[in-house]
């Protein structure tokens, strides 16, 4: 079955004059990004050079994906909106709530038992609204939109930061908060600020240890966590066109660890051969009639630095295979170099597990590449001395392989399949002993490897590598191997060399799968009823925040200063706080409880200035709302990093938190705290952060002049009794600050939709 394909042929018939009219208005070439972006404008929007990094624009997304626990509370709001049936193709994937523990058949039975009321939910909710609903085991949701939704040239936003793994195909994918898929299941427009523009050139060709996840290891390196935020990532060159379309994927896919808006590859022969492969071959044909729209224009490519904003160029034929950790996925090291600096930093060298698969990397290629290692365990009569993981990405996948023999020589070698869902990668993993929270190493295939990510233990040091390189490593059991030049001593006591991995980028027999695991919606869900218990405590229906009271913010208590990185994961942690998604005033619980306090350099530990004691940030939160006391998080750079979980803004705003002033913000998280009716602000002077004290009160003033361009300022009332101010600024257009004096971007939809 090929999904959509009246909506891309409809596309792909209008894009052409759309692109050419951009292209006319500007007076210039044009890249890939900029041509889906102008031609998913917003009916009506001018056609003109809009500022990037500065102009906020409306565009029209195709459609909308969502995994099920960010589902809960996009669904829930979209419930609200009076709405019969959803504007554009969505789509709801069950792959966040598995945990993996034993293996695949055992941890999906249980899931299916203890998550029986959220699926129920999101299933009935689904079929009422129109939405596709993929259940679980069927895979993961960004694996599942590559092979069935993904196409060139297509606009996508997805309620996680991953969804810019459909980047691979060529689209414009995008990683939202719930509020933004509700607006767009709605039918309203989509707000992005006008990304900037990176250009990496790649050149020559991969080849023996090096591979995908290299390039984006790399990059990694180059950018950092946010050097690409508020940016759009383009990759060319011939090592871009020399790629599979499922290694693009997994450029694509860990590009939101730089903090990148999206990445994204021009249309070419390995997405047609994947889409062909993937039973669409119709949208490859209709691909190949406007081809050249669909990458960037030539002129681009050859100058690139007159048409981005940065260009980096890589080498292929050069890369190294790298890993990358830990605790941060842009600590970018070279298998060449990985000796050295584990000495240097007293890493542990003896790697307890080794992990593969995930959104990131669980591509038919990467799992042959893997297994074509896996074999030579027993051929060279070596051992693994790691324990080994594979998480197949969907059941396609998953089913395939087993039916090609991969999944026996895995088993043979003693290493564990897990479900087709999540699971470590998002700290869904029931590891035996990490409670114990010792001091050791594992590597993976994942994208990210923040404290406690995986397992929960904030001593466990995760690194990032290709899959091939992660399954070399688990055969040796040692963070010092480097397969390209070392040798293992095998049960003979010789020693013998691994050989490069090899693989096929498309199984010769074709894809197979008995029951992918996808559940149309029907016609008319008008009958469907959505059944949520008053007592749940998996579900919570919502109610409207209140609107803006109509005057400055007085009287403000300091719940936390943030020290250092404070991602989504310390805002609302994931892992067993997941089974909460849908409950608000549950998940509530986790707020902030893994932020380190500046005081006291402590987690969950804050003074409550009501009693002069101490408590977790949850519930002196708690007691300053109970008071009508309205608060204040303060925090340092790229606040918000990471995953696009909206619960990390609903969680304050629901407790009472009313503003968040940092040094800096990632992209969504920023939006999702205006959509929630919260100020986001940051500071003028970055050096004002040591001014806050931790007894203080603060005012925000000049809100009844609140304007595009315009600073706040913040007045801190200290203890002693002396006061000091100065000025914060903010990003809010004439929207968003609409959506401030509104109580949040809902508000304004019941509004406009009531009735409807």
């Amino acid at each position: 079955m090929v999904f959509d394909l009246d909506l891309i042929k409809k596309l792909y018939a209008e894009m052409p004059a759309k692109v050419d009219a951009a292209r006319n208005a500007l007076g210039r070439p044009l890249t890939l990004a900029e041509k889906i972006l102008y031609s998913h404008l917003w009916s009506g929007i001018e056609i003109k050079d809009f500022a990037r990094g500065k102009a906020y624009v409306d565009f029209a997304p195709d459609r909308v994906a969502m995994q099920d626990a960010t589902a809960q509370m996009a669904l829930l709001q979209f419930d609200t909106t009076g709405r019969k049936k959803v504007a554009v193709p969505s789509t709801v994937h069950c792959d966040h709530l598995i945990v993996a523990k034993n293996e695949s058949k055992t941890d999906l039975a249980k899931a299916v038992t203890d998550n029986e009321e959220v699926y129920n939910f999101l299933a009935s909710i689904s079929n009422k609204y129109g939405i596709g609903f993929w259940k679980p085991g069927a895979g993961i949701i960004h694996q599942v939109v590559l092979e069935n939704y993904a196409f060139p040239g297509g606009m996508m936003i997805g309620t996680d930061s991953h969804t810019v793994n459909a980047g691979g195909l060529g689209m414009i994918a995008i990683g939202v908060g719930g509020a933004d898929a509700c607006d767009v299941m709605a039918g309203l427009s989509w707000e992005l600020l006008m990304p900037k523009l990176i250009g990496v050139k790649l050149t020559g060709k991969l080849s023996g240890w090096a591979s995908p996840k290299d390039v984006i290891l790399k990059v990694a390196g180059i950018l950092t966590v946010k050097g690409g935020t508020n940016a759009i990532v383009e990759y060319f060159g011939e090592g871009a066109t020399a790629m599979s379309c499922t290694g693009k994927g997994t450029i694509c896919n860990m590009g939101a660890e730089i903090g990148a808006t999206t990445s994204t590859f021009g249309y070419d022969e390995s997405m047609s051969r994947y889409l062909k492969a993937t039973g669409r071959a119709e949208v490859a044909e209709a691909a190949d009639k406007i081809k050249e729209y669909l990458t960037g224009d030539a002129e681009a490519y050859a100058n690139p630095e007159k048409y981005f904003d940065q260009v980096i160029e890589i080498n292929l034929s050069e890369l190294e295979p790298h890993l990358n950790g830990p605790f941060t996925p842009d600590l970018a090291t070279p298998i060449s170099q990985m000796k050295e600096a584990a000495a240097k930093n007293g890493w542990p060298t003896k790697i307890e597990v080794g992990l593969i698969g995930s959104c990131t990397n669980s591509s038919y290629e990467d799992i042959s590449r893997a297994v074509s290692l896996a074999k030579q365990v027993k051929e060279k009569g070596l051992k693994l001395k790691s324990e080994f993981t594979i998480t197949p990405g969907s059941e396609q996948v998953r089913y395939t392989i087993e039916r090609d023999g991969f999944l026996d020589i895995f088993g043979d070698i003693g290493a564990t399949v897990f479900a087709n869902a999540c699971g470590p990668c998002i700290g869904m993993w029931d590891r035996m002993g990490a409670e114990k929270q010792e001091k050791n190493t594992i590597v993976h295939s994942f994208n990210r490897n923040f404290a406690k990510r995986a397992d929960g233990n904030p001593n466990t040091m995760a690194f990032v590598a290709s899959p091939e390189l992660v399954t070399a490593l688990a055969i040796a059991g040692d963070l010092n191997f480097n397969p390209l030049t070392d040798t293992l001593t095998n049960d003979k006591g010789e020693q013998v060399k691994l050989d490069p991995p090899a693989g096929d980028e498309l199984p010769v027999k074709g894809f197979a799968v008995e029951d992918a695991g996808y559940q149309a919606p029907a016609e008319d869900g008008s009958g469907v009823v959505i059944d949520v218990k008053s007592d749940s405590k998996r579900l919570q229906l919502l109610y409207p925040f209140a609107a803006w009271e109509g005057t400055d913010l007085k009287g403000l208590k300091l719940l936390i200063k943030a020290k250092g990185k404070c991602t989504t994961d310390h805002i609302s942690m994931a892992g067993p706080w997941l089974k909460f998604r849908g409950h608000l005033d549950n998940i509530s619980n986790n707020l902030l409880i893994g932020a380190t306090n500046f005081f006291n350099e402590k987690t969950d530990t804050v003074k409550n200035q009501l009693t002069g004691e101490y408590g977790t940030v949850p519930n002196t939160q708690r007691a300053y709302k109970a008071a009508g006391v309205g608060t204040i998080v303060v925090g340092d750079e790229n606040y918000g990093e990471g995953s696009s979980r909206e619960h990390a803004a609903m969680e304050p705003r629901h407790l009472g938190v009313r503003v968040v002033l940092v040094k800096s913000f990632a992209r969504i998280h920023e939006t999702n705290l205006k959509k929630q009716g919260m100020l986001a602000l940051t500071f003028a002077n970055k050096e004002d952060y040591n001014k806050i004290l931790e007894d203080d009160t603060i005012d925000v003033t000049g809100l009844t002049d609140f304007t595009p361009g315009k600073a706040l300022q913040i007045v801190l009332h200290h203890a002693d009794g002396s006061s000091e101010s100065f000025d914060v600024n903010h990003s809010y257009n004439e929207q968003q600050i609409h959506w401030f004096r509104e109580g949040g971007a809902l508000n304004v939809i019941r509004k406009e939709f009531s009735g409807n």
